[in-house]
């Protein structure tokens, strides 16, 4: 997926450069993909690709090797690298694909037009040249009136366009959602027939179409098109409905889908926590589910940790347990996910308003007041004849609780309650 650019202005001005000193050098070159549907929609692309008629090493002649890297030159692919904040474009060779053997890469490429290169993309939305030095528009395969129509539909056969690369079931629901748009029939009865072939791609892709699906507008209709299609027992097993849970895990679902989508702060992490919460399995699940899509170990303590941060905190209020019970929770760094999860809970429906509100109040709390540094340390308690090991770390945390709930406030105070 693309990253985002640093200065879109800049990136944009790079990008009419590539397409400028191509054509000076004799070659046709356009704006390719993903840029020039943005660009129809009045969006501003977050990244640009420019196909052309050049060769590999023709393009590397025009800009030169120190400013161009060959790692895709297989598939006729070179990467110009642009100014400081301009990021760096792909300059691809319009080209014809052989057969796919992996479920991702063509076994070769044979270059070729701008008309066949269009025809071998996933989505006509997507198989769309834009000229920037006049604006024309080049359609081969119908994009601009799926565009105009507000339709996801696969070039070609749908189900050839799927069996090429599997990942594409996946980026169709994403698009669709994102955009706002329906997806076409016959493209989505290929994907409902062909959900199973999407196990067979590499977590790591599985995992980061569903970071864009959620973290962005258009969240929650992704989570409902991943049920309706039959995807989400694919790619989130445990708690996708239409399983054994019956109707209750539709139910589940469908909550979890409002509360994505009330985020202010959108997430994988957060997503999953609203997922498996949902009257869901639970923290065990999760980690299960985060190991076969083999998230950072970062990621995956994050969505378990909310999870049961929810469950620890979302039922105590002003007039709830001892300080000392909820502040670990509260004094997290990730805290304010935390809020922000509640808070979207409460807004669906789930979970208590005035607790949301609590959360975030104290979350916003001064680091000082909501985290004070301990009344003593180990060093102390060795000193007042504690030994180390259980007893130690056992008569810290009784300490540090009393401290939280008020119920001593000095060193002294604390030193006279080691032995109790």
């Amino acid at each position: 997926m693309a990253k985002p650019l640093s200065n879109p202005e800049q990136a944009r001005r790079f990008a009419v450069e590539v397409v400028s000193r191509l054509r000076s050098a004799g070659h046709e070159a356009l704006w390719a993909g993903g840029c020039v549907r943005d660009e129809l929609l009045g969006r501003i692309p977050v990244d640009y690709d420019v196909a052309t008629a050049a060769r590999p090493e023709e393009v590397r002649r025009v800009f030169g090797h120190g400013r161009t890297l060959a790692v895709g030159a297989a598939f006729g692919v070179i990467t110009v690298l642009g100014p400081k904040g301009a990021g760096q474009i792909e300059v691809a060779t319009f080209r014809t694909d052989a057969a796919y053997t992996d479920g991702r890469h063509p076994a070769g490429v044979t270059f070729s037009t701008a008309a066949e290169d269009a025809r071998r993309r996933d989505f006509t939305i997507n198989g769309l040249f834009l000229d920037p030095l006049t604006g024309e528009v080049h359609d081969h395969v119908g994009g601009r009136a799926d565009l105009a129509a507000g339709v996801v539909r696969a070039i070609g056969v749908p189900a050839l366009r799927f069996g090429e690369d599997h990942l594409r079931m996946l980026r169709a629901v994403r698009f669709a959602a994102a955009f706002g748009f329906a997806l076409d029939g016959e493209t989505r009865a290929a994907i409902e027939r062909m959900t199973h072939l999407v196990t067979t791609v590499s977590p790591e892709r599985i995992a980061e179409e569903l970071r864009g699906m959620v973290s962005r507008p258009g969240r929650r209709r992704a989570l409902e098109l991943l049920a309706e299609t039959g995807l989400a027992k694919e790619v989130l097993p445990e708690v996708a409905p239409g399983g054994d849970l019956g109707p209750a895990a539709d139910r589940a679902w469908a909550a979890a889908a409002a509360i994505v989508d009330a985020l202010d702060e959108p997430s994988l992490a957060s997503a999953l926590a609203a997922l498996f919460g949902a009257k869901g399995p639970g923290a065990a699940p999760l980690r299960r589910a985060a190991a076969r899509l083999r998230l950072a170990n970062r990621e995956t303590k994050l969505a378990t940790w909310l999870l049961e941060a929810v469950t620890a905190v979302g039922g105590v209020g002003t007039a709830g347990r001892q300080w000392s019970e909820v502040q670990p929770w509260l004094a997290h760094e990730d805290a304010f996910l935390l809020a922000d999860l509640l808070r979207a809970r409460s807004d669906r429906g789930l979970g208590d308003a005035a607790t949301a509100a609590w959360v975030s109040g104290q979350v916003t709390r001064p680091r000082a007041e909501l985290d004070p540094p301990p009344l003593v340390t180990g060093a102390d308690l060795i000193a007042a004849g504690v030994a180390t090991g259980p007893q130690m770390g056992a008569t810290l945390a009784r300490l540090r609780a009393l401290q939280l709930d008020g119920a001593i406030t000095t060193r002294a105070e604390a030193l006279a309650r080691v032995h109790p």
